[in-house]
């Protein structure tokens, strides 16, 4: 079986490996798709706190389950091989009082597979906990389900946002995040839906997504602040001009990642006078489920967003061109024999 493994910092291989055998309550899954996110380029370049060298990457992943361990429907599941599947990476303790007080996404061993210390899906096939495994319907694309975990993702940000009837939000970045953030907002009560990039091809696809107000500087738009405004880029310069957008009595969402040691300049003053609230915004918490209603009801515009497929061989390619900021949304399909454009 052939797998994308980080070595190190920096380091990329294609490798041959044993094809996993799933444990107790597990499942292995034949990979179908596998989104490639900020997150995978962080970890690649040793910015993400806890990871553990040598990884296979890959956490926005859907597949079939080909395998069923032991003791896997002995409970509330019952999972059958063939069963198209997402799969939830975020494993946790559930010991530890974050665990304990219901704020799982917290936890100090949270454990992110293809993230952290467990091996994610860019080989042919990966094993899951059976705890973190959604069933799909079967006339759901494969493929295009791959966003249901940046999704869930999405349902949690707007799980700490407030949803107030007739607001005004403002988004920062229009890569995948970005366009969930901006697509959900009308259903958490949006009047209007601002979304700012630097890359007009981006903006593009926020048209095609629905997005009515699109502009390269916040500077442009018929309003200088916002009842919500988030910053999905993780890009420091972007950050510390959200900032200066929020409406007396707003809030920031902090929901793109940014590198662990940078920091970003904003005036206490203004916090303090115009009430201003700050929120972060970790992975995904009791939200995937609920992500894979949404996908599945057409809650966002999957075919709008994915612009091209790698195999394993063009793996470093793909990433290449998603550091350049170029296409949609690029996925990694590990038993394809052949790299696609599809937008």
């Amino acid at each position: 079986m052939r797998a994308i493994v980080f070595n190190g910092v920096g380091e990329v291989a294609l490798e041959d490996r044993p094809t996993p055998e799933p444990g107790y309550k597990e499942v292995l899954i034949k990979t179908a798709a596998v989104g490639i996110c900020g997150t995978d380029t962080h970890v690649l370049d040793g910015e993400f706190e806890g990871t553990v060298f040598p990884l296979v990457p890959g956490h926005e992943a859907t597949g079939t389950i080909v395998a069923l361990g032991e003791g896997v429907n002995d409970g509330v599941f019952d999972f059958q091989v063939g069963d198209h599947v997402a799969v939830n990476p975020s494993t946790t303790c559930g010991e530890c009082e974050f665990c304990l007080n219901g704020q799982q996404n917290l936890c100090p061993d949270w454990n992110g597979l293809g993230v952290v210390a467990s091996d994610g899906a860019c080989q042919e096939m990966f094993v899951a906990p059976v705890r973190n495994v959604f069933k799909l319907k079967p006339e759901t694309d494969l493929n295009e389900a791959a966003l249901i975990e940046p999704l869930a993702c999405s349902i949690r940000g707007w799980d700490l946002l407030p949803r107030k009837l007739g607001s005004h939000v403002l988004v920062y970045g229009a890569g995948t995040m970005g366009l969930m953030m901006a697509q959900l907002a009308p259903r958490m009560g949006a009047a209007s839906v601002t979304i700012v990039d630097l890359n007009e091809d981006r903006l593009r696809v926020a048209a095609e997504c629905g997005i009515e107000h699109r502009y390269t500087s916040a500077d442009q738009a018929d309003r200088t602040q916002w009842d919500v405004v988030i910053d999905a880029t993780g890009s420091i310069p972007a950050i510390e001009d959200a900032v200066t957008r929020i409406k007396p009595g707003g809030t920031f969402q902090n929901f793109g990642v940014a590198p662990a040691d940078e920091t970003a300049k904003f005036s206490p003053f203004r916090v303090y006078r115009g009430e201003l609230n700050f929120v972060g915004s970790m992975a995904v918490h009791n939200s995937f489920g609920r992500a894979v209603e949404m996908f599945e009801i057409g809650a966002i515009n999957a075919e709008a967003m994915i612009s091209h497929s790698f195999t394993l061989d063009d793996y470093s390619q793909a990433l290449e061109k998603f550091r350049a900021g170029t296409g949609r949304k690029l996925q990694i399909r590990p038993n394809d024999s052949e790299s696609k454009v599809l937008k």
